[in-house]
């Protein structure tokens, strides 16, 4: 997502790389990763997931130190990132065939949840801070409620969406059932979850299906941005 006031799962997909040969440790190219449909927790599902989420953290899986070994990560620490190459790799991995029934339905999803998405924005930043600028210490329950019943607006809109989009781009659907477990996390207390980037919150995995579907369709984040725009400006008129 784009400007917000907070910092921006698994990929559901079935692709893999291939590994190098026992005892080396290989630097490969693009070319080096394949589609192996049979693997259901992939090396390929690593790199797309790593670049969805933008970083991993914690103790590197064997599928992960994969990626890193293609030269598709980098290990900093208990931190990875993917490198330019790596994000070019998973960007070509999720690229639905233009023209394709997948594409168009996709696309129809980024048109509708771009409105919606500036609407979490601005409630996101609500729930961090009072309409006079000082911040929400949250002792205000019906100013608090009230943000509530907006996020309950966003997220029936959302999930109708990914309903739709996903009967042709069924990698889809997951985020809706994360989004769902999210907003249970947050009704049971956990209300720091809704903005906090250090946890699988609601916005934190909104971004991470909107990065997804940018991907899916080879959408820049400049591009994105100036659609929102041209979007939002259009139904205020």
């Amino acid at each position: 997502m784009s400007t917000v006031t907070v910092s921006e799962s698994e990929a559901p997909t079935t692709l893999a790389i291939r590994r190098p040969a026992a005892g080396t440790r290989s630097r490969s190219t693009m070319n080096d990763l394949a589609i192996n449909n049979s693997a259901p927790a992939t090396a390929s599902a690593e790199l797309i997931n790593l670049v969805v989420k933008g970083m991993s953290r914690g103790p590197i899986a064997p599928e992960l130190q994969i990626v890193v070994d293609a030269g598709h990560a980098i290990a900093k620490g208990p931190m990875v990132m993917p490198t330019p190459a790596g994000i070019a790799e998973a960007g070509r991995l999720v690229r639905l065939p233009e023209g394709s029934a997948q594409e168009q339905a996709v696309r129809d999803f980024l048109h509708a949840f771009l409105p919606v998405n500036r609407q979490l924005r601005e409630l996101c930043t609500a729930w961090q801070c009072r309409p006079d600028g000082s911040a929400n210490d949250h002792s205000d329950a019906q100013y608090d409620a009230s943000i509530r019943d907006r996020l309950d607006d966003i997220h029936s809109a959302v999930s109708k969406m990914l309903r739709r989009a996903g009967k042709q781009a069924p990698e889809l659907t997951e985020y809706r059932d994360r989004l769902g477990v999210a907003l249970e996390r947050f009704d049971d207390g956990d209300t720091a979850s809704l903005t906090s980037p250090l946890t699988d919150g609601y916005h934190t995995v909104w971004m991470w299906l909107h990065q997804h579907v940018l991907m899916m369709l080879g959408v820049t984040r400049a591009e994105d941005e100036a659609l929102e725009e041209e979007l939002v400006s259009g139904s205020s008129r």
